[in-house]
């Protein structure tokens, strides 16, 4: 039986909807959001501006010497709202991921919802508490940290 795992962040952003949503509706701007040691690459289909339907390939590096090809789709976008992207093929078993921005006094408060499941059952389960989680929240926080020093 496979588990399914959920990760929430959320960041307020001082800047208005606009600015925001601009930037994190443009998928070349995930090379900048990614940390270094995962070799981050877009394939093709990154194209600006995103749209529901868009496939974007990626390469990343999940272990030493090791990249990983990772489709998604952009199933739905609710403009300076929200947007939803959905692993097609890849490293997991299911992955959906929601951006919500929502406008707020001062700025956008930002949620990241992420729900997904790996490979493997049992042992998926075991490589998610020794290595999965750490290295999804390692991810999050350095996108937290990129995400202040942009907007300040």
């Amino acid at each position: 039986m496979t588990n399914v795992y959920r990760l929430i962040r959320q960041q307020f952003i001082p800047a208005p909807i606009e600015r925001v949503w601009a930037y994190f509706a443009t998928p070349a701007n995930l090379n900048e959001m990614t940390p270094p040691d995962l070799d981050f690459e877009i394939v093709c289909g990154g194209e600006p501006p995103m749209y529901e339907g868009q496939i974007i390939e990626y390469r990343v590096r999940f272990l030493p010497f090791v990249r990983s090809l990772w489709l998604t789709e952009i199933v739905h976008v609710t403009e300076c709202r929200s947007f939803v992207d959905e692993q097609r093929l890849g490293p997991y078993r299911f992955w959906y991921h929601e951006h919500l921005f929502e406008p707020v006094e001062g700025g956008v408060q930002m949620t990241d919802r992420l729900t997904y499941a790996l490979l493997f059952g049992v042992l998926g389960d075991l490589v998610h508490a020794l290595w999965v989680r750490r290295k999804l929240e390692h991810i999050f926080d350095f996108r937290r940290q990129k995400v202040a020093q942009i907007f300040g």
